[in-house]
């Protein structure tokens, strides 16, 4: 069954082992809310309504944030558990298959948030809800340096969906932070990936057939 809760262990053996366990990760400003987090998990409840799904609400703070998810995933299998991250949840995503040597899905990701989100810092609306705000501080700039990898341990296991027509990101400066990942590049789209829903059976592929 779906979850959106932290779920219980399923033991695993083998790298060959199908998808058991996805995280999903939202960007900045964003929520579990989000239309690619919702397109998602109606997609996995569809079929594979036996996978573990978990789409935490990440809190402003990154170092808050990393230790939500390694809290959340300490009990996962590594070699059936896959990640999911969106913008700036693609650069926490990152940190995270780094660290765990798991699969990793990225959706334009932020490659260098805390030089990009310097001028974020004050109180901004919700995407998803404007009655609702998000303080990001300048000590979380620190933070997210504190976050950055560098050479990635397992690129492979990695495919990074970047569109050419990214209005917020660059798509060389992304493309070139993944060398030896699977790389699908879009000539056009977006940053919000308004086009998701065509590019959802290929990211069912990469997570349980590769």
């Amino acid at each position: 069954m779906l979850e959106l809760s932290l779920p219980v262990q399923v033991s695993s053996a083998s790298n060959l082992m199908p998808t058991t366990h996805v995280l999903y990760l939202h960007g900045f400003r964003s929520s579990p809310q989000s239309s690619k987090a919702l397109a998602t998990a109606r997609r996995l409840r569809s079929e594979h309504p036996e996978l573990h799904f978990w789409c935490p609400a990440l809190p402003a703070s990154p170092k808050a944030a990393a230790q939500l998810l390694e809290a959340g995933v300490k009990s996962w299998p590594r070699n059936t558990m896959a990640l999911i991250g969106s913008s700036l949840g693609g650069f926490y995503a990152t940190w995270l298959a780094h660290r765990l040597g798991c699969k990793a899905v990225l959706l334009n990701p932020a490659i260098r948030p805390a030089r990009d989100l310097r001028d974020q810092v004050g109180e901004h609306p919700m995407w998803h809800d404007p009655g609702q705000s998000l303080v990001f501080k300048a000590e979380y700039l620190d933070q997210l340096r504190e976050l950055e990898v560098g050479v990635l341990s397992d690129p492979g296991r990695i495919l990074a969906i970047i569109a050419k027509g990214d209005e917020v990101l660059d798509w060389r400066e992304m493309t070139g932070r993944y060398p030896g990942a699977q790389i699908e590049l879009l000539s056009g789209s977006d940053h919000a990936l308004t086009d998701f829903a065509q590019h959802l059976d290929r990211i069912l592929r990469f997570l349980f057939n590769s």
